[in-house]
């Protein structure tokens, strides 16, 4: 009897809840100041406790509510700290505008940014890949190929991810062009915000899929509509909140032990802080992965690179004119320009490989090493003298070498468009009538080719 009780559903969603205890009792509501170690721990087991929570609401709401939306509240919610990260900077560069101080903040708000999505794409989207095709030897996962050929095998993503590769292929062109105004002005605000709206509105008009669900959302999806719906809003809302209040602690912390060992502050605020506020949705697609349900997983991770590459982007000129006191297009130099040229070039080769809706073992372990190869390079500082042809000898340290990694992901990505033409194509109308609000599959419509990577 004892054991049974201690098997039902809502002893997970209470043991959840009580690992953010310890960090809401001891710093949000009494206040008290801890050691830095303490604080990164403590935080660190609320995050946990937090996303579960955070997974198991969105669960939820797909009774509901359309999945894509589902998992685009989730998205918002599990990287609602690294807005509050970047809207800080974005509000100091506004305090004292044409300061050292000012510049440094404007520094720090792009690298926070930049840093974020590409942590995103080079770790989260392939190292969930890679622990999805692990994973399904024992998940069962019908969602991973096996494919002859070396490490060949590969994920296969739903058909319903187009719209989200479309909206993330649009503003991964845009942002091409947003170094090259004043800085991230009105204009790229408007656009970049206005394109998350409307695939909100898509995913929210999307078709209605039934899940079936296993243990504690198969539970609470049994409630009466009314106690459902008030479950899935307090689970989001409690979650949301701790997560919140403990994520930019644990990411501080983080920093300053950092800092304490002899880490610059900036690379400190480009990998080290993102990476942590990353951990609650990475927590989240890990848990849906080991459920069999990459799909799901694959979609939350891409509406949330999207919701960051267009909000996330869009709302700094807001948050940096309102500091001012006037409008102000957010400054930016060579070296941001050059962040987020490369943030945007690792993003179309990320879209390239997923045109396919596959991604194989050999394509997550190349955005995997390209990513650690720019990390190392940034983190090092290196200075590497190379002959080119037509150039002589070129020197890549600093923002040439963000041009130079910008141009290896733009070569490859084009190289994989022209090969995936036809899957290109498909995407696209499929996507197309989406937004149009035709969610019925065309007869006529060619099948997406399997990847030939």
């Amino acid at each position: 009897m004892v054991r049974r009780r201690f098997s039902h559903p809502l002893v997970a969603v209470f043991g959840a809840a009580l690992l953010t205890v310890p960090w809401l009792g001891l710093h949000s509501l009494f206040g008290i100041e801890l050691q830095t170690g303490v604080t990164v721990a403590l935080s660190g087991v609320a995050v946990l406790g937090a996303s579960f929570l955070l997974a198991w609401g969105a669960e939820t709401a797909e009774a509901d509510v359309p999945r894509a939306f589902a998992l685009a509240i989730l998205a918002v919610l599990a990287v609602a700290p690294e807005y509050a990260v970047d809207a800080l900077y974005a509000w100091e560069a506004g305090i004292n505008p044409g300061s050292p101080e000012s510049a440094e903040a404007a520094s720090l708000a792009v690298a926070n940014m930049t840093g974020a999505n590409r942590i995103l794409i080079g770790i989260g989207w392939s190292a969930i890949a890679l622990f999805t095709v692990f994973r399904a030897r024992e998940t069962g996962d019908e969602a991973v190929e096996n494919r002859p050929g070396f490490l060949a095998d590969a994920v296969r993503l739903d058909k319903g991810i187009s719209t989200e590769i479309l909206f993330l292929f649009v503003a991964t062109m845009f942002a091409f062009f947003v170094p090259l105004g004043d800085g991230i002005g009105a204009f790229d605000m408007f656009v970049l915000v206005g394109l998350y709206v409307s695939y909100i509105l898509v995913a929210l008009n999307s078709p209605h899929e039934h899940q079936e669900q296993i243990g504690v959302p198969a539970y609470l999806q049994s409630y009466v509509k009314p106690k459902r719906i008030a479950t899935t809003l307090s689970l989001f809302l409690f979650s949301g909140f701790v997560i919140l209040v403990a994520v930019e602690p644990f990411a501080h912390g983080l920093e300053e032990l950092g800092t304490a060992v002899g880490v610059p502050p900036f690379l400190m605020i480009q990998w080290v802080a993102p990476l942590a506020s990353e951990s609650p949705e990475l927590i989240v697609v890990a848990y849906l992965v080991n459920k069999a349900r990459s799909t799901a997983g694959f979609n939350a991770l891409i509406s949330s690179k999207l919701n960051q590459w267009t909000l996330l982007i869009g709302t700094l000129v807001l948050v940096y004119s309102l500091s001012l006191g006037y409008y102000g297009p957010l400054p930016l130099d060579s070296h941001q320009a050059g962040e987020i040229w490369l943030t945007a070039a690792q993003s179309y080769f990320a879209i390239a490989i997923l045109i396919s809706l596959t991604i194989s073992v050999r394509e997550a372990l190349v955005l995997l090493g390209l990513f650690f190869a720019q990390f190392v390079y940034a983190v090092t500082g290196a200075a590497v003298t190379l002959p080119l042809p037509g150039l002589g000898l070129v020197t890549l340290d600093g923002t040439t070498s963000l041009f130079a990694f910008s141009v290896v992901y733009m070569a490859l990505g084009t190289g994989l468009f022209v090969v995936r033409w036809r899957e290109l194509r498909s995407v696209a109308k499929r996507s197309i009538r989406r937004v149009r609000g035709d969610f019925t599959e065309d007869a006529a419509e060619e099948p997406v080719a399997a990847a030939e990577d």
